[in-house]
């Protein structure tokens, strides 16, 4: 510790320990050093999976160190029950509903006292109702989980409700600073009128290589072998994700819009979706299929001198997601690999464009701003 720095101690739950979630507390135990100099030390009481939470003896004053933290990390690689780290000792398990009763005891006790950071890296929206109780109780809460800012209005609504105690920047672009550029656009009484943003890795990736001639079917399975897509590469072909993320940026506008309401162009037809065929058949023979008309539309764009790229666009009364002819000099246009591209415009970036781009996915990135967004909390406690 710094000499003269007052330190501020951060209770961390965690729910979610997948591949967000564990990275998460490594980087807690790597950034230890530095938070300390900073006078922030992030107490991790407890880690919720998908089955169980396991919880310090003593909420209130204790925290995992860091070994611990390290095992849980290499327990849950390996795809094994948190029930196995009983065997260490100092620490709770509770089940299914006993344990989200846990962790409103929790929230009460410590959100309108020490404080507490609700950190949802899951991918469920069965986290809503937590969230939504916790948020009354006085906690702050921090998302890399999209479903609870994507779910109904009502629900939105009361999540942002103390929009002090809520961090989210880890949503939209993984590390990337969008969200918080948004916000300070904003606060500054600058109106923003249009962002249009490549928000998928995969699908950025999948445009600008097949605008160098080769076929969608191949490039879409190279990007599966790299890892780039999901299992099933339709969960990322629908543009779903993007709408997600688009609905985000559109409601921290002020947009009172629900999923419905926005346009997406899925990549495939239902003919080709989950319910007409299995992901092995749509490889085998749905994929390809796609390639004549993918070409046609990179073809066309190019001989107006554009390119293909998938973007949200949000302007006027106008949300949608799908394939854009650009042009090929924009930033969007330059484009090129994995990485996540948005302009936003206003009337102080009215002829040169808010750019924010970089790597945009990955559970390292998104940890890292889930970090950095549970550090951006600590004024809030004391």
């Amino acid at each position: 510790m710094t000499e003269g720095i007052t330190t501020v101690t951060i209770p961390v739950l965690l729910l979610g320990c997948g591949g967000v979630g564990r990275e998460l507390l490594h980087h807690i135990v790597a950034s230890r050093h530095l938070h300390s100099k900073r006078g922030v030390v992030l107490r991790v009481v407890g880690v919720r999976d998908s089955r169980s939470l396991l919880l310090v003896e003593d909420v209130a004053t204790m925290g995992f160190d860091d070994a611990f933290l390290t095992e849980i990390c290499r327990i849950k690689s390996s795809s094994s029950s948190l029930s196995a780290l009983l065997d260490f000792g100092h620490c709770q398990l509770f089940k299914d509903s006993e344990a989200t009763t846990k962790i409103l005891d929790i929230a009460g006790l410590l959100g309108r006292t020490t404080g507490l950071s609700v950190v949802d890296c899951t991918a469920s929206t069965e986290t809503v109702g937590i969230l939504k109780e916790t948020v009354d109780l006085g906690c702050c809460i921090v998302l890399a989980n999209k479903k609870p800012l994507t779910c109904g209005i009502d629900d939105y609504d009361k999540l942002i409700s103390n929009i002090r105690r809520i961090r989210f920047e880890s949503t939209v672009g993984a590390g990337l600073p969008v969200i918080v550029s948004v916000t300070r656009v904003l606060a500054s009484g600058d109106p923003i009128y249009r962002i249009i943003g490549s928000l998928s890795g995969t699908l950025g990736y999948v445009m600008s290589e097949v605008e160098d001639g080769k076929s969608f079917s191949k490039v879409v399975l190279a990007a599966k072998s790299l890892g780039y897509t999901e299992p099933d590469p339709r969960d990322d072909l629908s543009g779903m994700d993007v709408a997600r993320k688009a609905l985000i940026l559109a409601r921290l506008l002020g947009w009172r819009i629900n999923m419905d309401d926005i346009q997406v162009d899925s990549l495939y037809s239902n003919e080709h979706g989950p319910n007409s065929m299995s992901t092995e058949d749509f490889l085998r023979i749905g994929l390809p299929s796609l390639d004549r008309d993918v070409q046609e539309r990179v073809s066309a764009a190019s001989s107006r001198g554009k390119v293909l790229r998938y973007v949200c666009v949000i302007e006027g009364s106008r949300c949608q997601v799908g394939l854009q002819e650009l042009p090929k000099d924009s930033p969007l246009g330059r484009l090129r690999g994995s990485d996540n591209v948005v302009e936003i415009y206003s009337r102080c970036y009215k002829d040169s464009p808010l750019v924010i781009q970089g790597a945009g996915a990955g559970n390292d990135t998104t940890a890292a701003g889930v970090l950095a967004d549970i550090i951006d909390l600590q004024d809030l406690f004391h």
